[in-house]
């Protein structure tokens, strides 16, 4: 079983929130989305990736009667096949979008999703949203960004302490929207009773380190202090960004933990 909480707030600079979010349990569907674009274009952005994500896994839950318009992974499961067709439809969505509007031009958006199906955690995600899992009073990282650095560093060997200050480390190589094709990361992993997950916006991991991520998150209290506590810290560290967070916590059947 899950339960979970989530906050988005647009932040002390930024006159409007660019960033959305869904928390459904029943759904067992987590996503955080970044909107990016002018003319409000971010925030339409980001609305309808979550929009076309919850739609797709709605649609497909307990019903063998739908399409797979981007044909099927082997390597994935069939949760995480869900997923990663929820995301592509997003994707087109988007971009059919911003074709179809000019005030829309070059708006894109970020996403992290979580998805639970038969005990398993499907992570997907494109951009640099995030997904961190805490387990044993560890966090480990579940996503990597899209960046320009991570991009050099993966594809040439370079070292990535020798970009950390480099003006163009941040800048996104793959985001939602931005082309026809997107490229998705998927990865799956069985899930344990106690853990939980945390998905974040850049305006929450991008002036927080991942040590404190994890004693914020784990500390006690409700998941309603627990993510509040998230967008407190985030705009105390001088966050310019709009800032969200999901946090979702994993328990077996009759050990739900108080709320």
């Amino acid at each position: 079983m899950v339960r979970s909480f989530g906050v988005s707030d647009a932040g002390a600079v930024r006159r409007t929130n660019e960033d959305c979010f869904l928390a459904d349990d029943d759904l067992c569907l987590f996503v955080v989305a970044d909107g990016m674009g002018g003319h409000a274009a971010g925030e339409v952005a980001s609305k309808l990736a979550v929009e076309s994500i919850e739609n797709f896994v709605r649609r497909s839950t307990g019903c063998e009667d739908f399409s797979w318009p981007f044909g099927i992974e082997p390597t994935l499961t069939f949760g995480g096949n869900r997923l990663r067709t929820a995301i592509s439809l997003a994707n087109r969505r988007v971009f059919r979008a911003a074709e179809g509007h000019d005030d829309y031009t070059g708006m894109g958006a970020t996403v992290a999703c979580g998805l639970v199906n038969e005990g398993r955690l499907i992570i997907g995600h494109v951009g640099d949203s995030r997904a961190y899992l805490l387990s044993n009073g560890s966090i480990a990282p579940l996503t990597v960004d899209d960046t320009w650095a991570n991009t050099l560093a993966a594809g040439q060997g370079v070292d990535p302490a020798t970009l950390k200050s480099h003006p163009m480390r941040h800048v996104l190589t793959n985001v939602l929207g931005a082309r026809e094709h997107a490229e998705i990361h998927i990865s799956e992993q069985p899930l344990a009773d106690g853990q939980t997950l945390l998905l974040c916006t850049d305006g929450v991991h991008g002036v927080i380190d991942d040590e404190t991520l994890r004693s914020l998150t784990m500390r006690d209290g409700s998941l309603q202090e627990i993510v509040g506590g998230l967008i407190d810290a985030a705009r105390a560290r001088g966050s310019r960004d709009n800032m969200t967070a999901v946090v979702v916590q994993f328990f077996e059947d009759g050990r739900r933990p108080d709320a």
